[in-house]
């Protein structure tokens, strides 16, 4: 799955914000920065097939291509587009920012096992577990987890 990585995106992607520049003398001068991203301040992408037309992807922090690094991305998906079927290296922890997810387990797509999840839900998904989703409003999610992110969709 092709995703934008955060590293030598610039600043755009959300304001890094310091107390103060640090000095030699500072203990907290090598500490990273805090990242904060206010709606509206996303860089989105549009997302590789097989996702479908319409689901754009922002990398919100970190770097999904990392091993061992955490990353959270917010994908954005217009109303009724469906996931496929797929699986992930590592376990995927979702939160529903707005819109209602309707996800489901299960190695072939059948909406009638869909449950919905609105806004401020959250679900962990372990490594290997074939599952899909869909949208039903224009729907926004955080995902997070540890890199490198790897989406396998299946047949």
């Amino acid at each position: 799955m092709r995703i934008v990585s955060l590293a030598g995106a610039g600043l755009g992607l959300g304001l890094f914000l310091t107390g103060s520049l640090p000095c030699a003398a500072d203990p907290a001068a090598a500490a990273p920065a805090p990242i904060v991203v206010v709606p509206g301040a996303e860089q989105y992408a549009a997302a590789p097939s097989p996702f479908p037309s319409g689901v754009m992807i922002a990398v919100l922090s970190g770097d999904p291509k990392t091993a061992g690094a955490p990353y959270t991305l917010r994908i954005k998906l217009p109303d009724g587009a469906r996931i496929p079927v797929h699986t992930h290296g590592g376990t995927e922890n979702v939160t529903v920012i707005a819109g209602t997810f309707l996800v489901a387990i299960g190695k072939t797509f059948d909406a009638s096992q869909l449950k919905a999840l609105p806004a401020g839900a959250y679900v962990s998904i372990p490594p290997n577990l074939a599952h899909y989703a869909m949208a039903k409003g224009e729907t926004i999610v955080d995902v997070s987890g540890l890199g490198p992110e790897e989406t396998n969709f299946l047949k």
